[in-house]
Formats: C-alpha cells, sequence, structure tokens
C-alpha cells in the first residue's frame, strides 16, 4: 500500500479537514502521516472560532524529515493560513514530485457562490500557487470560479463552459482536474479532465479522450466536511490503482450514502462521524 502524506487543517469541534480524511485512508489499507497547517477550534460556520498557526512547527519539520529521509508516494494538500505557509508547501511539493511522489491539491476556499469566513482574495492567489505543481485537483465548483476569475452563475454551466473551465485549471499547472458540485446542462455532476499525457502516479484511461462527466441525484442536506471524505476516497481508490474516472464515481457513491445514513442528526456543521460509517467504504 501507499505512504500518504495530508497537509491540511486540524479542527477540534468536528469531522471535517484532516480528521475526516485520515480514518478513511486508514481503513483503505494506506500508511498515512499528517502535517497540520492550523489547529482550529471548530468550523467556521459556529460564527466564532480560535485559530492557532502552525507555520513555524511546519518551517522546522519539513526540513526535519528531508534530513531523516521520510518519503511518501502521494501528498495532499488542503487548507493554507499565510502566503509562507503556501510557499514552504508548494516547494516542497514540487520538490517531492520530482522524486516521484504524486501530489494532490484540494483547493479549499469557499462553496455556494462565495468564500469561506476567513479567506481573502490574497489566498485565491495562494491557491493559484498550490495549484500549479499538482498531479490531479479537485475544486468544487465555486472554487473553480475563483481560481479561473470566472463569473459564479447559479444556473451552472453548458457542457462546452465546463470544458472550458477545465482546460482553464489545468493552464494554471494542474495536470488533472475535476470539478465538483457543478450543474452542467440542469444536471449536478462532476466533471472531469485527463491529463494529456500518462501520470506515474495514478491510472487515467487518457485512450477515452481528456473529459469526462458523472451526474448524481442531489441530496438537499449540507453536511461539512464531504468535501473531505470525497477526497480521502478517491485518493484512497487512485492509489490502489483503479482509474481516475472510476475512483471518481466510487467517492461520489460513498458521500451519498454517507449523508442517507446520517441525515438526521441534528448539528451538520459537526460533519459525518466518519469512524461509525467505515463499512460503507
Amino acid at each position: 500500500m501507499k505512504q500518504i502524506l495530508l497537509i491540511n487543517d486540524v479542527v477540534g469541534y468536528s469531522h471535517v479537514g484532516m480528521v475526516a480524511m485520515l480514518p478513511i485512508l486508514t481503513y483503505l489499507g494506506h500508511p498515512t502521516y499528517n502535517l497540520p497547517t492550523a489547529l482550529v477550534s471548530n468550523t467556521l460556520d459556529y460564527g466564532k472560532f480560535n485559530v492557532l498557526e502552525t507555520t513555524d512547527y511546519m518551517r522546522g519539520t519539513i526540513p526535519l524529515w528531508k534530513q531523516l529521509g521520510f518519503r511518501f508516494d502521494a501528498i495532499c494538500t488542503g487548507l493554507m493560513f499565510s502566503e509562507e505557509q503556501a510557499r514552504l508547501v508548494s516547494a516542497y511539493c514540487a520538490e517531492q514530485s520530482k522524486e516521484g511522489t504524486t501530489i494532490f491539491v484540494d483547493p479549499i476556499m469557499g462553496d455556494a457562490g462565495r468564500l469561506y469566513n476567513g479567506m481573502t482574495d490574497r489566498q485565491v492567489q495562494l491557491m493559484r500557487e498550490m495549484v500549479s505543481v499538482a498531479d490531479l485537483i479537485f475544486p468544487n465548483y465555486t472554487e473553480a470560479c475563483y481560481l479561473t476569475n470566472t463569473p459564479y452563475r447559479e444556473e451552472g454551466l453548458t457542457w462546452a463552459e465546463a470544458c472550458t473551465m477545465l482546460d482553464r485549471l489545468t493552464q494554471l499547472g494542474a495536470k488533472s482536474v475535476l470539478i465538483t458540485s457543478a450543474r452542467v446542462d440542469g444536471s449536478n455532476c462532476v466533471v472531469g479532465r485527463r491529463s494529456s499525457v500518462p501520470l506515474a502516479g495514478f491510472t487515467q484511461h487518457i485512450e477515452d479522450g481528456p473529459y469526462f462527466r458523472l451526474d448524481y441525484e442531489e441530496i438537499p442536506v449540507l453536511f461539512h466536511g464531504t468535501g473531505d471524505i470525497f477526497s480521502a476516497v478517491l485518493i484512497g481508490h487512485l492509489m490502489k490503482g483503479e482509474p481516475l474516472k472510476e475512483s471518481t464515481q466510487t467517492a461520489m457513491t460513498v458521500v451519498s450514502r454517507l449523508i442517507e445514513r446520517n441525515r438526521d442528526l441534528p448539528d451538520k456543521c459537526r460533519g459525518i462521524p466518519i469512524e461509525q460509517c467505515l463499512d460503507l467504504l
């Protein structure tokens, strides 16, 4: 199995971010490690929160790991809290990529047409730098709009516009792209663009053409952390050798099952208690 490093925030009161991803990847058989970008008291939508950035810790840890010879088959990056963090992480990922590490970037910034509480235009620019070193990125539609300076439209996109947006994301440097939570020609879907060349880290089936879409029925329940669950399941299956489109479909199916099982939980901001639902993976 593959050794995976997660670079993301750790939220104390919620099953989101790294807290949601670690048990999934471990359950799927991958030794998984972590480099926290911040300790966060709770999800930001509670209105009040406390954040302790870990930039100093990261500044000391990354060179130490290099000295110790620690290597990872894949790195997945999430929320960045400062310009220095983004520069540290993007430089580390670029270095590791040259050694054969697969780089996944989840450009966490916003949803429903707006940035999350505390996010700024400067952080959008930092995410563009992160995207430039990635083998695969998976923004939601809102994040894809911010990354490409495209106006957000409630009605979504046409298929031609979706393909253009995927192309523009690859022009930022990403080798392959998924856009989640998209609405294309009136249907909810995930759209993808394969790399134009084979990638060492995972299978794509590039002979099937660059673009694909996978439709889904939206469940009218909003849980925090479902994007993190999607990312973890996707990466876990890609690192087991399953192709991009099929791994994407598996991740979509798992998220749907988890929402259905937990839809009656009263506090959706706490996310899905993933440890109680590993049988659905």
